[in-house]
């Protein structure tokens, strides 16, 4: 009897594409418990790598879905978390109890039982203490249908427990930052395809989190839209110096990424010479076309030329500037980069 009862049961667990979560998966699949797998995309994740997720649908023999938060709401978020930021413009605490509320709606819509994490007691210090634990579960409104298998014994007995549908004894007491026990059950359990423990969110770098204040700083955070956020990721950010922005391509991805973005900006391109493509604020000034035709050539591979043409195109209108590249060791160069790097 009690067998077949968990058999019957379905679980949706999370799968970021990190260890932790597959182990935590891994423990009630094994249980016999049916599990489908859920990898929410908020749109700032660095790891995008689909190869990936189709590697560890099969070595968990499980199907992982892999839904979109909704923008606007996220981006709600990120402008005033509830909780705060973490070390840079991360709002992991308000980001955690939104997809968990994703995932409680997707629990319902497909009839599963509860929801499991991979979540480590003490492993980060914003998310996973034992007091915003508890509160994550308040707010997800889950509270006992959250299952964190790796944590399970330190933590109070959940609804799969307490029915009989896991067995707790079968859980796990892990605790810190070591990753010694992982690793050790990865190897036991044959689970050999995941991510490396490396942040894995663009909010928690420092560069994107120093782009995205300035971006508030100037613009007035509430302004502030989904497009203007995602066009962050791409390309060398500058702000001139009467306050237009220009972004420049590293490499052809990032053109190709930036094309997209086109529209309400002038395209700046040098003649005769590979390079980066370069969007500059529609409102920009013809000093500031020139300071950015400028950069764009610094970084073409006519940087070297004593002049170079640059063309400038918007809504149909072209401009020509004949320029001189900027040198490498500009000043102007760190004067007017947004990010911390280069």
């Amino acid at each position: 009897m009690s067998k077949k009862r968990v058999k019957n049961r379905k679980a949706i667990a999370l799968i970021s594409g990190g260890l932790d979560s597959q182990l935590a998966a891994k423990l009630i699949l094994d249980q016999g418990v049916e599990i489908i797998g859920a990898n929410y995309r908020t749109g700032f994740t660095t790891e995008e790598n689909d190869d990936l997720f189709d590697r560890i649908e099969e070595d968990l023999g499980i199907e992982i879905r892999r839904p979109k938060v909704d923008e606007e709401k996220y981006l709600e978020i990120i402008k005033s978390p509830e909780h705060g930021y973490g070390s840079a413009m991360n709002p992991c605490l308000d980001c955690r109890s939104l997809i968990l509320q994703e995932a409680k709606g997707y629990m319902k819509e497909i009839s599963a039982d509860f929801v499991v994490t991979g979540e480590v007691l003490g492993q980060r210090p914003m998310t996973q203490r034992k007091d915003t634990i508890d509160l994550i579960k308040s707010k997800s409104g889950l509270d006992k249908r959250l299952l964190r298998p790796l944590s399970a014994k330190l933590l109070s007995p959940t609804l799969p427990e307490e029915e009989g549908w896991v067995k707790r004894e079968d859980l796990l007491d892990i605790e810190g930052r070591s990753r010694r026990v992982q690793l050790e059950l990865a190897d036991k359990l044959g689970i050999n395809n995941y991510s490396q423990p490396a942040g894995g969110c663009l909010l928690t770098e420092e560069e994107f989190g120093h782009r995205l204040q300035e971006l508030f700083d100037r613009k007035g955070r509430e302004e502030v839209t989904v497009r203007e956020v995602k066009l962050l990721r791409h390309g060398r950010h500058f702000r001139l110096r009467n306050g237009a922005k220009a972004i420049i391509g590293r490499n052809e991805d990032e053109n190709e990424q930036l094309s997209n973005f086109s529209s309400n900006f002038w395209t700046l391109r040098i003649k005769d010479y590979p390079g980066p493509l370069t969007l500059v604020s529609e409102d920009a000034s013809e000093e500031e076309l020139t300071s950015a035709s400028r950069i764009t050539a610094r970084y073409s591979q006519g940087r070297d030329e004593a002049r170079l043409e640059a063309i400038a195109k918007k809504n149909g209108k072209t401009i020509i500037y004949q320029v001189e590249p900027l040198n490498s060791d500009s000043d102007l160069i760190e004067e007017l980069r947004i990010e911390s790097s280069n």
